[in-house]
This record gives structure tokens, sequence and C-alpha cells, in this order.
């Protein structure tokens, strides 16, 4: 038997006040249930897959499975927010054109999503770039941007249609796994899950995770913020090196508005927390300073928050349990390969599942999925190391984004990484 106490299957906003008291009689307020084979208390008896964690990884789980032939009521998802609340996320993420392939298979596109047509790639203060353009690979784009928001709207109401069990808001407590099922034990008077196989696929932020086997703490925190700038080139984005990390510009034009991009600027600590403070204008003059003039003058910028950095991952699974995305790996946001890296789990454990919810097919997944899960994380490492720093090997690291600019394969390999990731 192995029991594994979980915190909780979404991120750290959600605390214990939120939920109800042992022993209450009702259930949560605003508990939403979608289960064709519950009883009474909205509990089903069993589940061949239960997910912990509606985010846009186990909402994609979900509906693959049941795309491959799992019926909807033998799933369930689980998360400590409602869908409303995770609605109204304004954080802004980056998929890969592979990832728009899979979500656009369950039907669950964004309605709302800015194209990047071109990659620029350049280290501040030395010579040396790579630009990737979508027209090398005959594709519509390399890749989009949008709203965390708007990817579970649209993954949200897929669930729905589809009659996908889902209870949440609820808050996983413990995992007991047995030698034929895993009970999934939960706050308050909800009713505990059984079901045959077990998905941890919400893994919150690093600084709140417990260590797993590969663990580096980067010593770099996340500025991120929307910005705007009075030079836009439409459809391209920024990945510009600098010596404390590195700086990325996504083009995210919301409400008809030219020249919003989506900024993640990673820094040390000390200077992420000075950064975070400055009044608008120095803060602008202080982007533009470190980015430089290729898209004119930054002149707007919302409220910044600010978050640390570090590689956290374990692949490894039990005999009925096994985690997905972030839960398996938190890497460094450079490349913006976090999302798409859990994608991809989703759509391999999806196919493993849907030949059996058992040992034998879930201990596939793991070997599966280790060549693309360890070159991502060893990409991504590397470069959040490396280009961040002030070594004399920056010189070489700039001459190498020319050679891989001036010689094709090198990066025709680059592009599919980011889009396909290793296959």
């Amino acid at each position: 038997m192995s029991t594994t106490p979980i915190s909780s299957t979404s991120d750290s906003r959600n605390d214990a006040a939120d939920q109800p008291a042992a022993g209450t009689a009702n259930l949560p307020p605003e508990l939403t249930i979608h289960s064709p084979g519950t009883d009474k208390t909205g509990a089903s008896s069993n589940y061949d897959v239960a997910i912990c964690g509606a985010g846009p990884a186990g909402m994609a789980l979900a509906l693959l499975l049941h795309q491959r032939g799992m019926a909807a009521d033998r799933i369930v998802l689980i998360d400590a927010r409602s869908l409303a609340q995770a609605s109204d996320d304004p954080r802004s993420l980056a998929l890969a054109w592979g990832s728009r392939q899979i979500l656009d298979s369950i039907h669950a596109w964004p309605a709302v999503a800015t194209a990047i047509e071109q990659i620029h790639v350049s280290r501040r203060g030395q010579f040396g770039r790579s630009l990737i353009g979508r027209s090398e690979h005959n594709l519509p784009a390399l890749g989009y941007v949008t709203r965390y928001g708007d990817i579970v709207t649209a993954l949200g109401a897929a669930c729905l249609q589809a009659g996908i069990a889902t209870l949440r808001p609820a808050r996983v407590e413990n995992i007991d796994e047995q030698a034929d099922h895993v009970n999934v034990v939960l706050a308050g008077a909800v009713p505990a899950v059984r079901a045959a196989i077990v998905v941890q696929a919400e893994g919150g932020l690093f600084s709140d995770q417990a260590s797993r086997s590969q663990r580096r703490d980067y010593q770099q925190s996340a500025v991120i913020a929307q910005v705007r700038a009075d030079r836009p080139i439409a459809a391209r984005a920024y990945e510009r090196f600098t010596e404390q990390g590195p700086l990325a510009l996504l083009p995210q034009d919301q409400g008809g508005a030219a020249g919003e991009y989506s900024l993640v600027w990673c820094l040390r600590p000390e200077e992420a927390a000075r950064v975070q403070a400055l009044e608008d204008s120095s803060f602008l003059a202080e982007l533009g300073a470190a980015f430089g003039t290729r898209l004119g003058r930054f002149v707007h910028a919302t409220p910044r928050l600010a978050f640390p950095l570090g590689l956290n991952a374990d692949p490894r699974s039990t005999a009925r349990t096994v985690a997905i995305g972030n839960a398996a790996q938190t890497l460094h946001p450079v490349a913006g390969q976090g999302l798409n890296l859990g994608l991809r789990d989703v759509a391999v454990l999806a196919k493993v599942l849907a030949q059996g919810t058992d040992p034998a097919h879930l201990a596939q997944f793991t070997t599966l999925r280790e060549q693309d899960r360890q070159t991502t994380m060893r990409i991504t490492d590397t470069m959040a190391r490396i280009f961040a720093s002030t070594s004399p090997l920056q010189s070489l690291l700039g001459l190498s984004l020319t050679a891989i600019d001036l010689v094709p394969p090198a990066r025709n390999m680059l592009a599919e990484l980011l889009m396909y990731g290793r296959r």
C-alpha cells in the first residue's frame, strides 16, 4: 500500500479557508458535479481514470481518453478551483504548433490566440542572432500565444459537452494506492473517489513544490506583465538572453490593440523585486535598455508579478499513479516548453490508457516519454544556465546563434524541437 498526502490539486492561491470543515453535512458551495452515473451525493463508486488537476493538461487528457473510446462516466476530473475561477486567470501561455494539433483534435482550441510566425533569438551585448520563420516549415504559424483562462474555457466547454465527470472545487487530501485500485481522499464532505489509475496533473509553482529527483534552483525570478511597444513587428516573438537570464516578448494583441506583448523577464531575485516595484515609467525605461530598440519604445505596462524559477522533475510512476506536465517536470520558462511538453505527455498517456487501465499499460508511458522529456529538460536547463552568465564563453555563444542561422539543418532541428519535441 502506498499513501501520498496531497495539499491541493490547484495552485497556491487556494487555501483551507475556502474548503468545508470535515463532517459538514452538505457538499461545498458551488461544487460542480457532471457525472451521468453518480449517486445522490454526486459520487461515483468507481472510475477507470481519476485526474487530479483540471487545468489544460488534465482536461486535454480527459478529452483524448474519451475520443479514444473511454466512456465519459469512467473518467473524473478533480480540481480545487471552479471553472469560473480558472477562466479568469490572466496568465499568458505559448502553444507550439504541435500543441495546436492536439487541441484542434479534441475541438478545444481557444477562441483568442495570437499567431507567432517568426522567432528572433539573440544575446545582449554579443554579435549573432538566429531568426526562425514559419515559411521554412510550410506552416501557418510556429506557435501561438493565448491566455490560460481562454484555454481552460475552451477545454471546459468541450468536457461539459462530452459529459466527462467533474468535481470542482474539491481539494485532494490523500492518495492511497492499493494493489488493484487507488483511493483519492477529498476534503470535507465530498466522498472519496476510487479509480484504477490516478493521474496527477497539477504541479503548482516551483517554490511550493517538494523536491523531486532532478532539482535545480536557478536563482532567478520571472517578472511577468503585458507591455506595449510603439513600433511592433507583427507576429514576431523574441527571446533575448542577458547576463541575468532570458527576456521573452511574445506578441499578444488583445481587444484589437496593436503592439501588445506578453513579457517574461528573468532576473536575479533581488533585481526582480526591485524591478517589480518600479513605477511604470522607470520600469519601461529599464525594459527598453535591456531589450534594445527593435520594437521602438515601450509605452505601457500592466502591474508586474514575479515568481521564482527552477527545474524540479521526477519522471517515475508507481504501478497505478503517474504525473504529467508540470506535476512531473517543472521547467525554466525559456523557449516556452512547459505546457507543450505537458500536452505531449497527455497525447502519449491517452494512447496507452485507452489500451488498458492497468499497471502493465501504465508502465509503457514512462519508457515512451523518457527521450522527449529528458531532451527538453536538458535544452531548457542548458539555455537557462549557460546563456545567463558573464563568462568569456559568451562570445562563442553569440557565434553559435549565427551558426544556427546560417546552417539550415541546425535551424530546422531547433525549430522541430520547439514545435514537436523529440520524436
